[in-house]
């Protein structure tokens, strides 16, 4: 009897996949604004990164965001967390924080400083609810393991790194360098010192590309730089410099490099995904990818690699262009539902401030008036809702009452709402647009349930890894444990994904 089930036991695990064998750098890379369609759009002019990762890793083609709203601290956050903002807590890239009494970021932090920049107020992951697999990692080696995130923008640097990374770095369009926090260090090493001596970004003084040309002042140059593809080739540098300076790989725990490009995003924002600006970023990104590989290969070996890539969201297409093609689509006019929500409370209640904060899509009450003039702030919450709800092209509006209790609709749309939803946090009154229609007066936008900004790719390249299309539906949240099974260490404490384990080799 034991002896059968001992052998239906073995022959059982022998049909499960093992893991693949621990790497001595994992690689994770986001690129800001970068739609799933971008890297079919665009195959044939791939001839580096994309191209290596499209031949010889896991390409996930149904991979999306289960959350709402789809936006870089949220993306970014989720990425080696596994967590939905309902438990990371960070619920957007700003939020007005009702125990400290003003809208905060994502990852602003009153008790750090800048280093290497202006000394101003620094940034640190505290507001991030949960663990990161990098956090996870160097619990699990008592600190060996060295973890550096990298990006232009200091969210997309530190929430992926985590609480207990070595270092997070971002850029600082003022000096044109790059800096940190007092959070991980009293002063900036020596190499990231020495690089911003080197000046970086005035190399590109007068550069030009497609029809931009960037300016030649160093003023004018260093926030220039950041809207161009060369804000991606300071990142890639400085990832090459940090691999070299920190010897990542080289150690007897695994490394994390965690390396965000922003210039895509900052781009997409200004043209929309289907001009050809976006086409030059993406092709310059994958020759700055292969620059990278080619790096970590030299000084750690391919073999010795894992790299898994995906974006933090994707982005609406212009309504103007939309209009051209006869799609639907357009722009809600700046602060008409505000106004709305306003006009409907002073009608009900009597004309007073009701609205503390926020923007057309999230609404902040103010809960002292509330409370002083003894309403019930689910009626106002839902006399606010109805104000919104009548105005044209909003698609939905969800109280705080319906998704305290669970009561949004059971769908797609629905259940990514209320993965977004952290009650300390949250907007009183949260406004859906219709597909297509965005709030910004000019440019691209996202932040919506939709597939253009939910769905975008995730790709695993490594040894142990199956290269291959993988079709089936999957969540950016299954990274996070994903890379926990390989490292052979706790999964980070509000994952809610799976292990992938259909891409590990037999």
């Amino acid at each position: 009897m034991w002896k059968r089930l001992l052998l239906s036991a073995l022959a059982s695990a022998a049909l499960v996949n093992a893991a693949p064998r621990k790497p001595k750098l994992v690689l994770a890379i986001m690129v800001d604004q970068f739609r799933y369609d971008y890297l079919t759009r665009f195959r044939t002019d791939y001839t580096a990164g994309f191209d290596k990762l499209l031949i010889s890793g896991a390409v996930f083609t149904s991979a999306r965001y289960e959350h709402f709203p789809t936006v870089t601290a949220v993306g970014h956050s989720t990425f080696l967390s596994g967590a939905t903002p309902s438990i990371s807590g960070i619920i957007g890239n700003d939020w007005y924080d009702r125990d400290e009494g003003h809208e905060v970021t994502s990852v602003s932090d009153a008790r750090t400083k800048r280093l290497g920049g202006p000394q101003t107020e620094g940034a640190s992951p505290h507001r991030l609810l949960v663990s990161t697999v990098g956090d996870e990692l160097k619990i699990a080696d008592h600190g060996k393991s060295r973890v550096i995130g990298i990006s232009l923008k200091d969210r997309a640097a530190i929430l992926p790194a985590g609480h207990m990374a070595n270092a997070a770095y971002w850029y600082d369009s003022e000096t044109g360098g790059f800096v940190s926090s007092t959070f991980y260090f009293a002063d900036l090493p020596g190499w990231v010192k020495d690089f911003n001596h080197g000046h970086p970004a005035d190399q590109f003084a007068g550069v030009t590309w497609l029809t931009h040309k960037l300016p030649s002042g160093a003023k004018q140059l260093y926030t220039a730089v950041e809207d161009s593809p060369f804000g991606n080739d300071l990142v890639e540098r400085f990832a090459e410099r940090a691999l070299e300076a920190e010897q990542l790989g080289k150690h007897d725990a695994p490394d994390i490099l965690a390396v965000s490009f922003s210039s895509n995003d900052i781009i997409g924002h200004e043209v929309g995904p289907d001009a050809p600006e976006v086409r030059e970023v993406s092709i310059h990104t994958d020759k700055l990818l292969g620059r990278l590989f080619q790096a970590i290969d030299r000084q750690v070996g391919a073999e010795n690699v894992l790299v898994v890539l995906s974006a933090d969201h994707g982005v609406a297409p212009l309504p103007e262009l939309d209009a051209v093609r006869h799609m639907p689509g357009g722009r809600i006019p700046s602060g008409s539902i505000l106004k709305a929500v306003q006009d409907a409370l002073n009608k009900r209640y009597g004309e007073a401030k009701w609205i503390l904060s926020g923007s057309d899509a999230n609404i902040y009450f103010d809960e002292a008036l509330i409370a002083q003039k003894k309403l019930d702030p689910d009626e106002v919450g839902r006399v606010a809702a109805r104000a919104a709800m009548e105005q044209p092209h909003v698609f939905r509006v969800y109280t705080r009452e319906q998704l305290a209790h669970d009561a949004a609709l059971e769908d797609q749309v629905g259940r990514r709402v209320l993965n977004g939803f952290y009650a300390r946090r949250s907007a009183d009154l949260q406004v859906l647009v219709e597909p297509y229609w965005i709030f910004p007066r000019n440019g691209a936008s996202h932040g919506t349930t939709f597939s253009y900004d939910a769905h975008v790719p995730l790709i695993f390249m490594g040894r142990g890894i199956r290269p291959g299309r993988y079709y089936q539906p999957v969540m950016v949240n299954d990274v996070a444990p994903t890379l926990a099974a390989i490292l052979e260490i706790e999964t980070p404490s509000g994952s809610v994904g799976r292990v992938l384990s259909e891409m590990f080799a037999e």
